[in-house]
């Protein structure tokens, strides 16, 4: 059988699974740079197919520098998404993004140290344009989306930079003020390496950060727990895939156009008739219209 869909989910913290999924299977792909975190799950979302993947795998066994980033990224392309739904949990730095809150970022800050974030490299050289590292198109329809959801006292905040960080330990103060003084509207350790990947994929990306906590900034807050994030995940989980589901009808009934569907069409500067046999089947999901 062929798997194909247009709209993949990578679900975060929490989010290991959508409950309105049907006709479901279950699909392991290996890639040319290994394994994926786990099992896709394909599914039929308000009849529209659909792929999930739990970030750090159902069982949560993988920190986030262990997440096999480009393996996920990869298999998605050659699943046929275009639009990646994103979504995981994060710290708020500011005070008006409150534990609970949804926040829509549009920028990015990487304080990552060890990650590979391209596809590129060993014998083939292509910069992408990032510096809008979020789709505007599919942002506007996940905020359109969000806008269909009761979220009783909280709120959605379209816009904000996420700061991403190596991890696994959570943040010292002293960083969490620096963040806050840099304008940063959320934190976490993830999202900033799916969107550079995706990009280099030419597959739109967006980000539905869910809020679970106050960074240790907030002296009126107790520093963040696990605990503090395991049960404010769980709250915002229904949430998340209401959201999710609303943003999924959307796209299907009108597609966004997206500048990154086309992000490597003057972005590669090696000539492709000179790259070796090794090279073309290692990327070929990625450059086959460029070949």
């Amino acid at each position: 059988m062929t798997f194909n869909a247009q709209i993949g989910i990578i679900g975060g913290s929490g989010l290991y699974k959508m409950s309105a999924l049907s006709d479901i299977q279950e699909i392991n792909i290996d890639t040319p740079f290994g394994k994926t975190s786990d099992a896709f799950i394909y599914g039929k979302l308000s009849g529209t197919p659909v792929l999930f993947l739990a970030r750090h795998g159902r069982s949560h066994h993988l920190l986030p520098s262990e997440v096999p980033y480009r393996a996920n990224i990869y298999a998605l392309k050659s699943l046929g998404v275009e639009y990646i739904i994103s979504a995981s949990a994060v710290g708020s730095l500011q005070e008006y993004a409150r534990p609970l809150d949804i926040v829509l970022p549009d920028q990015f800050i990487d304080r990552t140290t060890s990650r590979t974030s391209t596809f590129f490299g060993e014998g083939i050289v292509a910069h992408v344009a990032f510096g809008e590292p979020i789709c505007k198109s599919l942002l506007s329809v996940i905020a359109s989306a969000a806008e269909g959801v009761d979220l009783g006292r909280n709120k959605v905040h379209k816009g904000g930079i996420y700061l991403c960080m190596e991890g696994p330990a959570f943040s010292t103060k002293a960083e969490s003020l620096l963040y806050r003084s840099w304008g940063a509207k959320v934190i976490g350790m993830t999202n900033l390496t799916e969107a550079k990947l995706a990009r280099e994929a030419e597959i739109a990306y967006a980000t539905i950060a869910l809020v679970t906590d106050y960074d240790c900034w907030h002296d009126d807050h107790e520093s963040v727990t696990v605990d503090m994030i395991i049960q404010n995940l769980h709250k915002n989980a229904l949430n998340a895939q209401q959201v999710i589901q609303n943003a999924v009808a959307k796209i299907a009934a009108n597609p966004p156009k997206s500048e990154a569907h086309t992000a490597l069409k003057t972005s590669i500067l090696t000539d492709l008739s000179q790259i070796s046999g090794v090279s073309r089947d290692r990327l070929k999901v990625i450059l086959q219209k460029y070949l």
